[in-house]
């Protein structure tokens, strides 16, 4: 059995509850141990190792990061036959499903890198049970904040479903470090209990890190950052999707200097055109948001377009979201996030198909600018209060950010990013260049 996943969901944690409450004799190494620079020391380990399991069986071998020793073979500049990665990893393939099979011995391994496995240990016989140990959903995050919280004081005020939705995506140990940031925060701050904002404050640091005190802003970069994170938080209170704005800040952190946190309440696996078309139109939200008050764009916008540029090159080319490219794959498969890959690599392309290909990722995030602008002059009265109350209080979140967005008004029918124009005249994909007026 391989189990594969992230760092941090819980494959080793797996491992030790099965060694509990099998009951049987339970061998666990890593597979480090096998390499060494000197040839056959791994293989005589390897051989060792099912040794003792055959004699103690029925036994369990775990071995913990198997692609230590099971990388594929001739990759990475082997050097043939001789090499003792390659021993190894032979003698592992004959101890599982060799001449002399072991009965009773089962095999469990982990890995964060499966990719990157020789193909002859994932055959059916060997490794041929592969259980995926993925990021928890709601349910499974509150279970794990409970699980953490129920040695530590926590105040009776705490509701760890609110917390478990403000951390989508969050694994097993990073939900681990939010109890323990926030019990270390409420011992400096001499509370004998853990409390909500200890909570809050301990998502803001395992997300962006903790506050950078010593990062001084003048007060026009001041105001300047609080228009963008504004900007952010309206696009998506226009959007219909104020529930889903947490948090807006211009505290720094880490290497960022605001945040606007929108999110969904639900862990989605699933998204439409129209909600990938939402995503782009509030991370330019920020960058609008400048221009309409200060009439051009800041160095602030780095990290948001290169969010967009993502996005809408995978909605052209992984997706087929756009109708001049049609239903075909222009960007190559690529691993899953956890497995450490580069990019995906473009597919063989001719010139003008790349031309369009280009053309059509800024088609769509200049349909998406432009809508974000519309919206920001439409509700500009609104943009102009929150970002000054932004640039006041530093942080807004919870019920007082959205009594303050509650005025913007969704209802307006603001065409879709990327939408085909009726006449295509003004070339931003039929989103109008002028909006009415309060």
């Amino acid at each position: 059995m391989l189990l594969l996943g992230p760092p941090g969901c819980g494959k080793t944690l797996l491992a030790r509850a099965t060694a509990g409450e099998s009951d049987v004799p339970f061998f666990s190494m890593s597979g480090a141990e096998f390499v060494e620079s000197l040839v056959g020391v791994g293989a005589a380990r390897v051989r060792d190792l099912f040794k003792q399991a055959a004699e103690a069986a029925p036994a369990i071998i775990f071995i913990d990061e198997l692609d230590a020793a099971a990388r594929r073979r001739n990759l990475g500049g082997g050097s043939g036959g001789t090499d003792e990665r390659e021993q190894t990893l032979n003698q592992m393939l004959v101890a599982m499903d060799g001449f002399e099979v072991s009965s009773g011995v089962v095999v469990m391994g982990a890995t964060n890198r499966p990719d990157i496995l020789d193909p002859a240990l994932l055959r059916p016989g060997r490794f041929d049970r592969h259980v995926t140990v993925d990021e928890p959903d709601l349910h499974g995050r509150q279970a794990i904040l409970d699980l953490h919280a129920n040695q530590k004081p926590m105040s009776p005020d705490v509701d760890m479903e609110y917390v478990a939705r403000r951390t989508p995506g969050f694994t097993g140990a990073d939900l681990a470090n939010v109890i323990n940031e926030a019990a270390l925060l409420s011992l400096r701050e001499e509370h004998v209990e853990i409390r909500m904002p200890q909570l809050m404050e301990a998502i803001q640091r395992v997300l962006h890190g903790p506050r950078r005190k010593g990062r001084l802003m003048t007060t026009e970069e001041r105001k300047r950052l609080a228009y963008h994170e504004s900007g952010h938080a309206l696009v998506a209170a226009a959007l219909g999707r104020l529930s889903e704005v947490q948090r807006v800040s211009i505290i720094a952190r880490g290497r960022g200097l605001g945040q606007s946190i929108v999110t969904t309440e639900a862990d989605r696996v699933l998204l439409t055109r129209s909600e990938m078309e939402d995503q782009l139109t509030i991370a330019l939200g920020g960058t609008a948001a400048e221009e309409v008050r200060f009439g051009e764009p800041s160095t602030s916008a780095e990290d948001d377009i290169e969010k967009v540029t993502d996005i809408a090159r995978q909605m052209v080319g992984r997706y087929g979201m756009s109708a001049q490219m049609g239903n075909i794959r222009f960007i190559g498969r690529d691993a899953d996030v956890f497995l450490g890959g580069e990019a995906a690599a473009m597919a063989p392309m001719s010139g003008e198909t790349l031309q369009v290909f280009d053309a059509e990722v800024k088609r769509i995030v200049d349909s998406a600018k432009q809508r974000a602008l519309d919206m920001l002059v439409y509700h500009q009265e609104h943009l102009e209060h929150i970002a000054e109350q932004l640039e006041e209080m530093e942080t807004l979140e919870g019920a007082e950010l959205e009594v303050m967005l509650a005025p913007v008004r969704p209802e307006m029918n603001f065409v879709a990013a990327g939408a085909p124009s009726a006449t295509g005249a003004n070339g931003t994909g039929g989103v109008p260049t002028t909006v009415p007026t309060e």
